[in-house]
């Protein structure tokens, strides 16, 4: 299991996601789940994954692939039109992988993986996509601003009450260590270190990137101080009365 985020706003895209992929008592694994592509003054696409590990692996790889050999092997994640039509390209390399590896008769369920495609191409609005299993896809909206893939369900209750577009990138990596801080204390298939990118509007370059380690100052600061905030806020609500 893991856990990628993917923000849409006023100011830019983020994404956040962490890098474990197995757990157990004595088998743990880290493998990154945010890739990039970009064209320097042309484009940036930034790919967040979850699921079937070897599934997420072929796609990407085969997504990569076709960026180096473009005369060989087209499309091309950096010769799409749009980043809609990016889009369909992934969804449809996530199909042909899927295709591939469930044996005949075989449910491909377990095979499955799920994507979070954020970006720009020159010309155009920044956009994001959730890819589902299935190739098809939706784009963000005013109701729906981000996306979450793998295990949402801890993170997402901090994400719908806070997010606001209008954040500064910055005050988005706080609320996003708090949705991912959530996450790790109450599900071990989600573990550190932490992947973050942003990407600001119209400048067609990764504007910050970092991995956040355990030792992560700012990411202790953040831990404590939002249980402390939440035990505060828990006091200074009334007692149930009988």
């Amino acid at each position: 299991m893991t856990y990628c985020v993917g923000l849409k706003t006023q100011h830019g895209l983020v994404f956040m996601s962490d890098t474990r992929t197995n757990a157990g008592v004595d088998n743990i694994s880290t493998f990154r789940k945010m890739h990039c592509w970009q064209e320097p003054d042309d484009r940036v696409l930034v790919l967040l994954s979850a699921g079937n590990l070897a599934t997420t692996q072929a796609v990407v790889s085969l997504l990569d692939e076709r960026t180096k050999a473009p005369d060989e092997r087209t499309p091309s994640m950096l010769e799409t039109p749009s980043m809609y039509q990016a889009a369909r390209l992934v969804g449809d390399t996530v199909k042909e992988v899927i295709r591939q590896s469930a044996p005949a008769g075989q449910s491909a369920d377990a095979f499955g993986a799920s994507f979070i495609l954020g970006g720009q191409i020159r010309g155009m609005e920044p956009r994001l996509f959730l890819i589902y299993p299935e190739g098809n896809f939706i784009e963000v909206s005013a109701d729906t601003p981000f996306f979450q893939i793998g295990e949402t369900k801890y993170g997402k209750p901090i994400l719908v009450r806070a997010f606001d577009t209008a954040m500064k990138l910055e005050e988005t990596v706080k609320l996003l260590l708090v949705s991912f801080d959530s996450t790790l204390k109450s599900n071990l298939s989600v573990g550190l270190p932490l992947d973050l990118l942003f990407y600001e509007n119209d400048t067609f370059r990764i504007g910050y990137e970092k991995r956040i380690e355990a030792d992560d100052p700012y990411l202790r600061e953040i831990s404590e101080g939002w249980s402390d905030a939440l035990k505060t806020a828990f006091k200074s609500l009334p007692d149930f009365t009988r």
